[in-house]
């Protein structure tokens, strides 16, 4: 089993501050990747769904990987979603998300078409293609309406060079030890609630959501469980449960924004099909970050 972790432990999927007329805060954009580098994170993923990615326009994308990178420099990693429904546009967006800077690549499974296995391996295979980055598969099947089998995620990492990690979010702790055990595939976390699970069947690490808001908590459980103290890192999961609950009260993006105003922080807000938190779940949110020690100023 590897331990190998090539994006860092400890990454957030960013999220993408507007303003109240919709167009991207690009001063919160920086203020929120030097919060993420001040709190101790290894790299950012940003253009996932958490960063809105469907509903921001590619020269959005290729803006806020600049803008991102120009904030970060060489101290930590920054991925870029550039998955898509589209394998066409996929690959044409995985090389202008290399030009514009990216360390790393976010690919999700091929979202509402529900390829085949087939499929989703020569989607997978053609993106790797055309770019000397290191890819991220992103299996939420949740999400996306199919997953990445076993067999494919072993055939893939084990025959292509540059697709050197899994993001799980299925869920499925049994799948992903079977995987694993028969691979060795570098796995990070995609659901906060399941990190320490994940840990414990043998995840490198995690790209998380509420990293926004409790990132050197997250940072210790990883120092804990790498040093060998499960019980450190079981007592910080068992101190963070209201948070990883309280964030996911509804979609993450718009309480993760809540949650940043409420911190200080340029939350901002949503654009459409997403709407902005109600205040009844500001009140409720407010208390489940309190409950897990989050400090707020708002």
């Amino acid at each position: 089993m590897s331990t190998q972790a090539p994006f860092g432990r400890l990454l957030t999927a960013m999220v993408t501050p507007f303003d109240k007329d919709g167009a991207i805060d690009w001063a919160g954009v920086e203020k929120l990747a030097q919060h993420l580098v001040d709190t101790g994170h290894d790299g950012i993923a940003v253009n996932g769904t958490t960063g809105e990615a469907p509903t921001t326009k590619s020269s959005e994308k290729l803006e806020i990987i600049k803008v991102v990178k120009k904030v970060v420099g060489s101290k930590i990693q920054v991925l870029s979603g550039a998955g898509d429904n589209e394998t066409a546009y996929t690959v044409e967006q995985a090389k202008r998300s290399q030009d514009a800077g990216a360390d790393g690549l976010l690919v999700v499974t091929p979202y509402y078409n529900k390829p085949p296995q087939a499929g989703i391996e020569a989607h997978f295979r053609a993106v790797a293609a055309v770019t000397d980055l290191p890819i991220m598969m992103y299996d939420i099947p949740g999400r996306t309406g199919v997953e990445i089998e076993s067999d494919t995620i072993v055939k893939l990492f084990e025959s292509v060079k540059n697709i050197v990690a899994l993001k799980d979010a299925k869920g499925n702790i049994a799948a992903t030890s079977w995987v694993i055990k028969r691979c060795g595939i570098p796995v990070y976390s995609g659901d906060d609630i399941l990190n320490l699970p994940f840990l414990s069947v043998g995840a490198v690490g995690f790209v998380s959501v509420c990293g926004h808001t409790v990132g050197p908590q997250l940072k210790s459980m990883l120092d804990a469980w790498f040093a060998g103290d499960a019980d450190k890192a079981l007592e910080i999961h068992q101190q963070l449960l209201p948070v990883f609950t309280g964030t996911f009260r509804t979609q993450g993006a718009i309480l993760t924004k809540a949650a940043m105003s409420l911190m200080g922080l340029p939350g901002g807000t949503t654009r459409l099909p997403l709407v902005d938190a109600t205040e009844a779940q500001i009140e409720q949110l407010r208390k489940d970050l309190t409950a897990g020690g989050v400090t707020l100023k708002n």
